[in-house]
C-alpha cells in the first residue's frame, strides 16, 4: 500500500520506529534491515534507545571504543544512505546530577562523539526513572521538572540545535500528577522547553488502546507543541507469552495533522515486526476511518463478523486496519523464503520476570500513576511500573468487575521485577548482541566516570571482557536448513500467517480467529454435559435411538475444532521448515506454545467429555452433570476497556485458553521452556487402548527395572512382573484414565491414574490380585533375605490395603493415585508437564481435587522429578509399607 497510496507524506510528520525496550536489543545487521523496509515503506524516522544496551543509560557517561563507534557511524550512515534519520538518544536519568558541571560535560562530551560519528539528530529520555532530586539539586533547582528542561536546553544549544526529542518522567496521562492539565511538571516543561523541540508522549496509558482527538488537544495545551507519539501498543518486553503481530489500530488517521509524529515502540523480536511497521506506514499515508463503521466498534465487528469481504475495494486514502494487516502479510511471505541463519539457541530477548511475595493493592491502582497510587509499585527493567499477577490474581480481578469497571476490592499482585543480569552491547558485532556478566541492583549504582579522552580507546575497560551470550555447544551455534529442495508444500501460505497474526494480535484483544478458538472451547466445554447426559441416558435404559440436534451440534463443532487445531499444527510445521532461520528463532517459541496449549485442550474436550463420559459417569454415578464455564463475568469487557495495562492480563491467548482447562491455570505445569533448536516434533496425548498395552508394559520395564536396587530379578524370565505390578491394575481397572504420548506414531510415555485410591485397591484386590497369585507362585523354600523379584511376588499373595494408603487426612485432600513414566528418548521437556496436565484435568473433570504417587525412598531421582512438577510429600499412615514415600498434589 505503501507505493500504492495517492495521499502525500507530510515532510514534517515524524514517522518510523524507537527501539526503546527492554531486553536483548537488535543486531547492527537488523538495524540496517530496517532502515530499507522503512525507505521501501515511505517512513523515514528511527530513534537508537535500546534501555538495555549499557552505554545508552547504566554506564550512559562511558565513552565508545573506537570498534563501537565505527559501527555506530556505519548504522548513522546506512540510515542515511536510506533517508532515514537516525535519532541518537541517551538515557541519564538513573543516577545524574543536574547541577553538576562535570556531569554536564561527561554529558556533553558523549554526545559530541556521537556526533562526530555523524548523527544530525538526538534525543534525551527521562523515562522510568524516579521523580526525585538529589540533595545538590534541590539547593539550585526549583522543580524536577526546571532541572531537565536546563540540562535539555543546555544541550539542545551546544549541539547546535538539531533535531531533538526529548522523553519526559511523565510520559502519559496516567502518569500526569495529579492530571494532565495540572500537572507542574508538564506545563513546566511546555513554557520553559525551547520550542524546537519535540516533546514524547504515549497516550493515556503506558500502552494505550487507543488515541483520542481530545486527549491529544489537551496534551497539546499543556505542552504547548503537538506531541510525538511513542507509541506501545507492539511492545511486549513486559510478558514473555506475547507477542503481538496484529495490524496498527486504535489510532484514527484524523489524528495525524493534530500530531507532530508517531514512534512505534515495538516487539523485542525483530523478526516480529514486519506486520507492526508496516500498517504503521500505511496507517501514516491515509486521510480517515471507513465510513461505514466507527473506529472504535471496528474490532467488535471483526469479533462477529468472519467476512471481510469488501475492504479491499475500500478508496487507498481510507485506513482499515484488516486490509492493512492482509496488505503487510503478502509483502511478509518473502521474508520467510529468505536463506538466513540463526546464532545460538532460542532464547527470549524479554527481561526475565520473577514473581515475588504478593503485595495486596486496591485494583485501582492498576494503572501506572505511581504518584497518585497509596502503594508504589516499582521495576527496574518494564516498559513500565508492571503489576504482575498469576492468572487466579487475573481471576480475581475479573471477578471483581462490574460491567467491566473494576471495583474497589483488594487483590494480590508481584510488585517486583529481575534486573537484567548481563549487560549487553549491540555495537560490537554486526549479527550478534555481545553480553558479560553483571552485577545490578534494583537501583543501579552510579555509572564509572569517562576518561578525559575524546575517544575511549583502553582495550582493558569494561567492554573488553564482553562474551555473547548465549554460548552453546558446537553444533549448536547455528541453525540452518541444509539440503532441504524447496517445497510449496512446506511454504507458509497467507492464510498460514493470518492465522499466526489472529493468534497474537493486539494487547487489549484477540483477532477474529482468536476468538473462535476461545468461543469454540468455551462452548464445546459448557455444554459438554449434553453429551455425557446422553451417554448415561443410553447406557441406563440400553436406548440406541438417534442423538437430539444439540448432541449432534456438539459433535459437528467438535470436529470443526479438530480441524482448527489441525490448521495451528500445519502452520507450526511450515514454520519450522522456513528458511529464514532468524525469523524463525523470533516467532517459533510463541507459535510452539500455543500450538501445545490448542491441542492439550483439544485432547482434554474430546477425551474427558467424548469419548470416555460413558465410562466415567458410571463408575461415579453421579447423574446429571450441569453446564459450567471458567469465564467470570466482567473479564471479556475489562479486557477489551483499555482502563487497565495489558499486564494485568498476563500471557493473552495462551493463558485463556489454559484457563478453560479444569486444572489452576497458574499451575507450573503450564511454565515450560520450548527447544532450543526448532524442531516439526509433535508430541501427540490421547487416551490410552487396549492396543497400548504391550507399549506401556515394555515403557515400564525400560524404565522401572533400573530403578529397583535389587537386580536379581531376571526380565528374560520374569518379563511382566513389575509391569504387573506397577501398571497392569491401572490397565484393567481404570482404562478411562489411562493416558499415553506418542511421537510419530510410538507411545514413548504413559500417565495412568484412579479416581479414587480406596476403591481402587479394593477393586484390584477382587478382580486383579487373584490372577496374579495364579500366573506368579508363592516361592517359600529360600529363607533370610528376599530378592525384588520375591518381594513384589510377595505383595501379591500376602496383599494389605492398609499398607497401601496414607493417613485419613492426607487421602481426603489427595483421594486419586497414579503413576506415570516416559523413555529418555523425548527431548522436549514440556511433555512430562503436558501429559500430567492432562491426567489431572481428566481427574478434576470427574471430581478429584488432589493425587498422591506412591515411590521408593531410594530412588532419588524419581522423587526429585515428582517435585519439580509440583508434588509434595504427605502424611504416610502408620502401616504403610517401609522404604515408600507419598507424594501428593492438589489441583
Amino acid at each position: 500500500m505503501a507505493d500504492n497510496c495517492c495521499v502525500p507524506q507530510n515532510d514534517n510528520f515524524i514517522c518510523g520506529v524507537v527501539e526503546g525496550f527492554y531486553g536483548r536489543p537488535w543486531t547492527t545487521e537488523q538495524r540496517k534491515d530496517l532502515f530499507q523496509k522503512l525507505k521501501k515503506w515511505g517512513v523515514g524516522c528511527y530513534v537508537y534507545a535500546p534501555k538495555d544496551d549499557y552505554k545508552h543509560r547504566a554506564y550512559w557517561r562511558d565513552l565508545y571504543t573506537v570498534e563501537e563507534a565505527e559501527q555506530l557511524g556505519g548504522l548513522i550512515s546506512a540510515a542515511r544512505d536510506c533517508g532515514v534519520t537516525l535519532y541518537y538518544a541517551l538515557s541519564p536519568g538513573l543516577d545524574m546530577t543536574y547541577s553538576s558541571h562535570k556531569e554536564i560535560a561527561t554529558l556533553k562530551r558523549k554526545l559530541d562523539q556521537v556526533a562526530q560519528c555523524g548523527c544530525k539528530a538526538f534525543a534525551l529520555l527521562f523515562d522510568d526513572i524516579e521523580p526525585d532530586m538529589s540533595p545538590a539539586d534541590k539547593e539550585v533547582f526549583q522543580s524536577f521538572a526546571h532541572a531537565q528542561v536546563s540540562i535539555t536546553n543546555e544541550i539542545f544549544q551546544h549541539l547546535g540545535q538539531p533535531k531533538f526529542l526529548v522523553c519526559p518522567t511523565q510520559y502519559c496521562s496516567a502518569r500526569a500528577v495529579p492530571n494532565v492539565q495540572n500537572s507542574d511538571y508538564l506545563n513546566t516543561l511546555g513554557s520553559k522547553l525551547a520550542p524546537q523541540i519535540d516533546i514524547m508522549w504515549t497516550g493515556q496509558k503506558v500502552i494505550s488502546r487507543s488515541l483520542t482527538t481530545e486527549s491529544i488537544r489537551e496534551i497539546t495545551e499543556v505542552l504547548r507543541r503537538p506531541p510525538v507519539i511513542w507509541d506501545n501498543l507492539h511492545a511486549n518486553d513486559y510478558d514473555q507469552k506475547r507477542v503481538f503481530l496484529g495490524p496498527y489500530q486504535g489510532r484514527s488517521p484524523d489524528l495525524i495533522s493534530q500530531l507532530r509524529g508517531v514512534l512505534t515502540n515495538p516487539n523485542c523480536e525483530y523478526g516480529a515486526n514486519f506486520v507492526a511497521i508496516h500498517t504503521l506506514a500505511q496507517w501514516s499515508k491515509c486521510t480517515s476511518d471507513p465510513p461505514t463503521i466507527t473506529h472504535d466498534n471496528e474490532s467488535m465487528k471483526l469479533e462477529t463478523e468472519s467476512d471481510e469481504e469488501g475492504i479491499i475495494d475500500l478508496p487507498e486514502n481510507i485506513y482499515h486496519s484488516r486490509r492493512a494487516l492482509r496488505i503487510a502479510i503478502k509483502e511478509w511471505i518473502p521474508e520467510f523464503r529468505r536463506q538466513k541463519q540463526a546464532h545460538g539457541p532460542i532464547i527470549k530477548p524479554q527481561p526475565t520476570i520473577s514473581i515475588m511475595s504478593p503485595v495486596p493493592i486496591p485494583l485501582a491502582s492498576f494503572n501506572t500513576c505511581m504518584a497518585t497510587s497509596t502503594t508504589t509499585i516499582t521495576t527496574s527493567t518494564s516498559t513500565a511500573p508492571l503489576s504482575l499477577s498469576t492468572t487466579n490474581n487475573v481471576e480475581t480481578i475479573s471477578s471483581s468487575t462490574v460491567n467491566g469497571c473494576p471495583s474497589a476490592l483488594q487483590t494480590a499482585v508481584a510488585v517486583t521485577m529481575n534486573p537484567p543480569l548481563v549487560i549487553m552491547n549491540s555495537l560490537v558485532s554486526e549479527s550478534k548482541v555481545i553480553s558479560e556478566p553483571m552485577d545490578c541492583n534494583v537501583s543501579p549504582a552510579p555509572s564509572p566516570q569517562s576518561s578525559d579522552t575524546a575517544m575511549n580507546t583502553d582495550n582493558g575497560s569494561s567492554a573488553s571482557m564482553q562474551v555473547e551470550t548465549p554460548s552453546p555447544s558446537a553444533e549448536m551455534v547455528i541453525d540452518v536448513i541444509q539440503d532441504q529442495k524447496h517445497s510449496y508444500e512446506r511454504d507458509l501460505t497467507e492464510e498460514d500467517l493470518l492465522l499466526m497474526c489472529d493468534l497474537f494480535y493486539l494487547p487489549f484483544e484477540h483477532g477474529p480467529q482468536s476468538v473462535q478458538y476461545l468461543t469454540e472451547f468455551n462452548w464445546l466445554k459448557s455444554n459438554a454435559y449434553l453429551v455425557s447426559n446422553e451417554n448415561l441416558r443410553k447406557s441406563k435404559k440400553k436406548d440406541s435411538t438417534d442423538s437430539k440436534p444439540e448432541i449432534e451440534e456438539w459433535y459437528e463443532r467438535a470436529k470443526r475444532m479438530d480441524e482448527l487445531t489441525e490448521q495451528v499444527n500445519e502452520l507450526f510445521q511450515r514454520l519450522t521448515f522456513s528458511a529464514n532461520r532468524e525469523l524463525v528463532h523470533d516467532l517459533y517459541p510463541y507459535v510452539w506454545d500455543v500450538r501445545c496449549v490448542i491441542s492439550l485442550l483439544n485432547f482434554y474436550l474430546r477425551a474427558t467429555f467424548h469419548n470416555q463420559s460413558q465410562i466415567i459417569l458410571s463408575e461415579l454415578n453421579i447423574g446429571q452433570i450441569k453446564p459450567t464455564t471458567r469465564f467470570s463475568k466482567g473479564w471479556k469487557e475489562s479486557f477489551m476497556s483499555g482502563d487497565q495495562e495489558p499486564w494485568v492480563f498476563r500471557g493473552g491467548l495462551v493463558a485463556d485458553l489454559q484457563r478453560l482447562m479444569p486444572v489452576d491455570a497458574g499451575s507450573d505445569l503450564f511454565v515450560y521452556k520450548p527447544p532450543d533448536i526448532p524442531t516439526n516434533k509433535m508430541y501427540n496425548v490421547r487416551p490410552y487402548t487396549f492396543e497400548d498395552e504391550s507399549a506401556v508394559y515394555n515403557i515400564c520395564r525400560c524404565t522401572c527395572y533400573t530403578n529397583v536396587d535389587d537386580h536379581s530379578i531376571n526380565k528374560s524370565d520374569l518379563p511382566d512382573l513389575i509391569p504387573d505390578r506397577l501398571v497392569g491394575p491401572y490397565l484393567t481397572l481404570s482404562p478411562e484414565l489411562c493416558f499415553v504420548v506418542e511421537d510419530n506414531g510410538t507411545v514413548i510415555g504413559y500417565a495412568l491414574a484412579a479416581l479414587n485410591a480406596k476403591e481402587f485397591y479394593q477393586k484390584l484386590q477382587v478382580s486383579w490380585l487373584p490372577e496374579m497369585c495364579t500366573k506368579y507362585s508363592l516361592d517359600n523354600s529360600s529363607e533370610g533375605i528376599q530378592s525384588a523379584s520375591q518381594e513384589i511376588v510377595n505383595w501379591f499373595h500376602s496383599f494389605d490395603i492398609n499398607k497401601e494408603l496414607p493417613d485419613s487426612n492426607a487421602l481426603s485432600q489427595h483421594q486419586s493415585v497414579m503413576t506415570y513414566a516416559t523413555l529418555p528418548v523425548n527431548n522436549d521437556s514440556s511433555v512430562s508437564k503436558r501429559l500430567i496436565i492432562c491426567l489431572l484435568a481428566a481427574l478434576r473433570a470427574n471430581g478429584s481435587f488432589g493425587v498422591h504417587v506412591p515411590l521408593r525412598t531410594k530412588d532419588q531421582q524419581t522423587l526429585e522429578f515428582y517435585t519439580k512438577l509440583g508434588f509434595m510429600e504427605i502424611s504416610q499412615g502408620p502401616d504403610l509399607n517401609t522404604g515408600f514415600t507419598y507424594l501428593g498434589r492438589v489441583f
